[in-house]
């Protein structure tokens, strides 16, 4: 069901929903969110966009294969693991920097390991979807 006015609307929302996604995820460190629901919101957005406009279309505005997300947020959420160990920590200990950085607050591992799980989500939800998307077409 394509309708101008659905086509219209999610060209519109794409954008707010990716936005909303990356508040989703940095919020997650105080309060419920995180880099698994920022996902889940993120893919929900190139859904939408995929029922508006096409699969076809979405994969072409993606220009990557959406499972290439996956051993980058895997590599992110492992060296955020593994890079206190360069220190003489135990691994996944949370270190932060000092001073916070501006909107984002205090900036540590746990976001980096949040941001990986935000990609392997994304990653992981979108090749699946895509994947029954394309056997159903056939």
């Amino acid at each position: 069901m394509r309708t101008i006015i659905l086509k219209t609307a999610s060209n519109y929302l794409l954008p707010l929903l990716l936005l909303f996604s990356v508040f989703i995820l940095l919020r997650g460190h105080y309060q419920p969110g995180g880099g698994f629901v920022g996902g889940l919101v993120a893919s929900i957005a190139f859904v939408l966009h995929a029922f508006a406009n096409g699969l076809k279309s979405t994969q072409e505005f993606l220009r990557y294969h959406p499972g290439i997300a996956i051993p980058i947020g895997l590599t992110i959420s492992l060296l955020s693991g593994v890079l206190p160990l360069l220190s003489g920590l135990p691994f996944m200990k949370g270190s932060w920097f000092k001073d916070p950085v501006p909107v984002i607050g205090m900036v540590g591992s746990p976001l980096f390991f949040d941001i990986g799980v935000f990609f392997v989500v994304i990653g992981v939800t979108l090749t699946i979807l895509f994947t029954i998307s394309e056997t159903a077409q056939e």
